[in-house]
């Protein structure tokens, strides 16, 4: 079944529509919860949570691209879980290595003033990425959006992890110029 076919079985509220997006993204929304959380049992958790936001989002939104939706629901969930988690001491997943990875490049976001410099700096990324090749773009979004592991990239791309982390901290680096070069205070 194709997105706009799904899209349409929320809108008339027709629960085939969950049953359609499990069997299409079910594995990719479990695989962002995974890499962020650690554990199958909480991004299981949040997959089914998913399903329910999603459920609830559609309509009034009517996503042009339904996967990246989805995926963008099911991160903030796995997000927030892990907010959670850390508030109880419990160490989980990818994120505090890939924002350390990140920390010389990117503003903490507590510090950011304004929903417009967010925007700003989101705008400033965007274009940054746009400019690099394929491969590092990809792996770059692997690390800092899905989280994944530089063992998992390196296996998944079939290039060695030196070379992984070779692009990791060069993009970081050209990210840095990048955005001194925008105006944009780190």
């Amino acid at each position: 079944m194709h997105d706009h076919e799904i899209i349409a079985l929320y809108e008339t509220r027709n629960e085939q529509a969950v049953a359609e997006m499990q069997a299409r993204y079910g594995n990719y929304g479990f695989s962002i919860a995974y890499n962020i959380l650690g554990s199958s049992e909480d991004a299981e958790e949040c997959v089914n949570d998913g399903y329910l936001r999603l459920w609830n989002s559609i309509p009034p939104q009517k996503p042009e691209v339904l996967c990246a939706f989805w995926g963008k629901i099911v991160r903030n969930l796995a997000l927030n879980r892990y907010k959670h988690f850390t508030a109880q001491k419990r160490n989980l997943g990818q994120i505090p290595l890939a924002l350390s990875e990140l920390e010389d490049c990117i503003t903490p976001a507590h510090s950011l003033q304004t929903a417009t410099e967010c925007r700003e700096i989101t705008a400033s990324i965007n274009r940054f990425l746009k400019e690099q090749t394929a491969e590092n773009r990809i792996i770059f979004i692997k690390r800092y959006w899905y989280l994944i592991s530089v063992e998992q990239i390196a296996t998944q791309l079939q290039i060695s992890e030196s070379k992984v982390k070779s692009s990791l901290f060069r993009t970081r680096n050209k990210l840095k110029s990048h955005l001194l070069k925008e105006g944009i205070s780190l």
